[in-house]
């Protein structure tokens, strides 16, 4: 055990928390490893808030048990909380507090003063690109920049992991963009780094995943991983005209796992692709709909995400 603890800034196992006679987390295990960025990946209420709130402490589990940075989080939540940081969609900042004011507000909280605080100040205000902001209202800032701020809020005390709920949620991509590169910055520094996201541009970029349905995770591993061994089926990608007639001409057939739009293309998951293929083609030739191309193409994250949401769903049936 002291091994595994050594290595790992998060062990859970048979991690369960259930409201009444609901299940919201069911037996889950996973491991994050230090230095890592671990992506969490779900629908709304599959469960990935209870996790992180359990992992802070602030739920106790139902059963299973689970250590952040070495220590339980039953019985050393206090010390957990001085060693990490926290940032939720809801960017817990104070918006008639100036930028300086809510850093030293949460720099307080932790203890952080004199020397060191102008230090951190400094430093966040760097990484953030807030310089000469510091006086400004935080009300009067975008969603893009009061999201940088709130990561400085996490941050100012130098925890050794960070949890991130849904943290690029309403913000535009150009800024969910920045947000990232300051991300890797942070794991590249050695910070530990937990994240809820439901962008799989952004779950490509975690070094781990794992994918939460109904309380239970259905998948993890690295992105290349997951993708390699957990998809059902094969992938057809096709570009035609009218797309949306399109789908909705293949759905009716009736033969096929998935057929979802994905910009303007058409992804379609088939148990044999090739088997498949003159139906696609007659079946939009018959709805008079031209054909451009149509390939077979390896899965992406959100194939299998949607994949793996359906093998659930029919389990539960």
């Amino acid at each position: 055990m002291t091994d595994r603890l050594n290595n790992h800034a998060v062990l859970a196992e048979n991690l369960t928390k259930k409201f009444g006679d609901f299940m919201a987390v069911d037996h889950i295990n996973f491991i994050i490893r230090r230095g890592q960025i671990f992506g969490f990946l779900g629908p709304n209420g599959a469960g990935k808030t209870t996790t992180i709130r359990m992992l802070l402490g602030l739920l106790r589990p139902t059963s299973g048990m689970a250590t952040v940075l070495g220590y339980d989080i039953v019985r050393q939540s206090e010390e957990i909380r001085k060693r990490i940081g926290y940032m939720s969609q809801r960017f817990s900042l104070y918006n008639d507090l100036t930028v300086s004011e809510n850093l030293n507000f949460y720099a307080g909280t932790y203890g952080v003063r004199g020397d060191r605080l102008c230090k951190r100040k400094g430093i966040i205000l760097r990484m953030a690109g807030l310089e000469g902001r510091e006086r400004e209202l935080t009300k009067n800032l975008s969603g893009g920049w009061k999201q940088r701020l709130a990561l400085g809020t996490a941050i100012i005390h130098e925890p050794e992991m960070l949890f991130l709920d849904e943290p690029t949620a309403g913000v535009d991509p150009i800024s969910r963009r920045a947000f990232w590169d300051l991300l890797y910055e942070l794991a590249e520094s050695g910070t530990t780094i937990m994240v809820t996201t439901h962008y799989m541009d952004e779950a490509e970029h975690c070094q781990s995943l794992a994918f939460i349905q109904q309380g239970c995770i259905v998948a993890q591993g690295s992105p290349q991983e997951i993708k390699e061994t957990k998809m059902r089926g094969q992938v057809l990608e096709v570009d035609c005209d009218y797309p949306d007639a399109a789908v909705l001409a293949l759905r009716e057939l009736g033969l096929f796992e998935e057929v979802a739009l994905y910009g303007a293309l058409i992804h379609v998951v088939t148990n044999d692709a090739q088997a498949h293929e003159e139906t696609i083609r007659k079946t939009l030739r018959e709805r008079g709909v031209a054909l451009r191309t149509m390939n077979l193409i390896a899965p992406s994250l959100e194939d299998v995400f949607i994949s793996s949401a359906k093998e659930v769903q029919r389990g539960s049936e």
